[in-house]
């Protein structure tokens, strides 16, 4: 997946194949998606509703419900316009005319081809970009509408220019930021004269408030160069 704007989409597993949830979480991990998982119906519904994902793939085929039937459920029980791919060995062409009657954005037979599986997902998220507008990595997540930064379920009080900052390398993962690219982009003209100097102290103390809840380096410094938020550990 080329483009990284399409990276840090936290996407809910729903398959009760442990097998097939490892092949489709490597390849996702690989590509910047957050990943979470659930083996059956009622760990879906309640991974669905503590963290609302920004993407389903959904197994029709589960051991204590039709997969069809949490698509029905979050679609028009939930009024959720989460996007959701079915995955389903159930491929005929009645078949996917009933999963996308039950609201799925789109339907892939298996077994899978994970490069197809990327490209649908890559063209759902596209098309349903204005959904999740969320961005989650290693279990750090901000949610730009609601000014929110978590990591996992724990509320991160960050300051205004510290919250600038996060969103600035959120979504630019893995991007190396000058520090004259980060005062151009976070502090506006009628604030007062920021320096360089300004910009190392706000991110030495977002650094300190993530590491009170982990110990990853998300922000990468640059001797000489800048600063990256790094995904690729």
């Amino acid at each position: 997946m080329k483009d990284k704007k399409l990276r840090g989409k936290t996407i809910l597993i729903v398959d009760n194949n442990n097998e097939s949830r490892a092949v489709i979480r490597f390849h996702l991990t690989r590509q910047g998606f957050e990943i979470l998982e659930a083996k059956n119906g009622k760990e879906a519904r309640e991974s669905y509703l503590k963290h609302d994902p920004c993407f389903i793939l959904l197994e029709t085929e589960l051991p204590d419900t039709d997969g069809l039937d949490i698509c029905w459920w979050l679609r028009y029980e939930l009024d959720s316009n989460v996007p959701i791919i079915i995955l389903s060995s159930k491929n005929t062409e009645q078949d996917r005319i009933e999963g996308l009657k039950k609201g799925a954005d789109d339907y892939i037979g298996k077994p899978l081809n994970i490069e197809e599986l990327s490209v649908r997902i890559e063209t759902v998220l596209r098309r349903t970009a204005n959904r999740c507008s969320k961005l989650s990595y290693k279990g750090l997540t901000i949610k730009p509408i609601k000014g929110i930064v978590k990591f996992h379920d724990e509320i991160l009080d960050l300051t205004h220019f510290e919250y600038r900052l996060l969103f600035l390398f959120l979504t630019h993962p893995d991007q190396i930021l000058s520090r004259e690219q980060i005062i151009n982009t976070i502090y506006k003209k009628s604030e007062k004269v920021i320096n360089e100097r300004t910009v190392d102290v706000h991110i030495k103390h977002l650094r300190e408030k993530i590491a009170k809840y982990t110990d990853y380096p998300y922000i990468v410094t640059l001797r000489g160069i800048g600063y990256k938020f790094s995904t690729e550990s």
